[in-house]
């Protein structure tokens, strides 16, 4: 058993039910009678409501469209993921031999799902303002900046105003490949500018992997344009 003492260090909170910290953290592929998906489901929805009163307080001008927009940007898997890492969660998690040597300690999903099941197990033990308490101080510890600017990650967007003012036409997403089961799938997407690809991404939607195509075209093309 993995030591998770200094994980309750990095969270400054000791579980007094040390079960449910051992839930949180046993991934499915272990083969326990449970595993901790039931608190990923609990903790998701006090993530929800922990960030959304976090923002409308926070903001006090701000309509409902901006403040969602802004919950939106923390409250996915990659934002999860973020914090996740912070603490390195990764390094705690129970997994089987085989996920584990599918790299499965650094998995989005993976690390974001066991987030959101420990804020789960907090919530269960300790109440709401305990959850409350150590998911924003990781949260600002993670985002200095917490602003619908600076999360923003439309690199599409900013990658068309680019191209626009460099070459007077905008890039095209074209699909090169699909692979894996239906439930898992992955889409390859090529950024096409001018008849040339200039850049290439992986992403679970055609939607992930063209933000990240155009991520890397932005920087490929900000770079060569110095």
């Amino acid at each position: 058993m993995h030591d998770y003492s200094q994980l309750e260090k990095k969270l400054n909170y000791t579980f007094k039910n040390k079960q449910l910290i051992i839930e949180a953290l046993t991934h499915k592929s272990h083969k326990k009678p449970y595993n901790n998906e039931r608190l990923e489901f609990l903790g998701d929805a006090v993530l929800d409501l922990i960030v959304g009163e976090y923002l409308f307080n926070k903001f006090p001008k701000s309509n409902e469209g901006i403040l969602s927009k802004i919950r939106a940007s923390l409250v996915n898997e990659s934002g999860f993921t973020l914090l996740a890492r912070k603490i390195d969660l990764g390094a705690y998690i129970y997994l089987s031999l085989a996920e584990e040597n599918n790299n499965g300690r650094d998995k989005p999903s993976l690390l974001s799902n066991a987030f959101e099941a420990v804020i789960g197990a907090i919530y269960l033990e300790a109440g709401l303002e305990k959850a409350k308490e150590i998911s924003i101080e990781l949260l600002e510890a993670c985002h200095p900046k917490i602003d619908l600017q600076s999360l923003s990650k439309d690199y599409k967007t900013a990658l068309q105003e680019l191209t626009q003012a460099t070459h007077g036409i905008t890039p095209e997403y074209v699909l090169l490949s699909t692979s894996g089961p239906d439930h898992q799938k992955e889409f390859e997407i090529a950024v096409i500018l001018d008849q040339n690809t200039i850049a290439t991404a992986k992403g679970k939607s055609k939607k992930e992997a063209q933000q990240r195509a155009a991520e890397i075209a932005l920087k490929s093309l900000k770079e060569s344009n110095r």
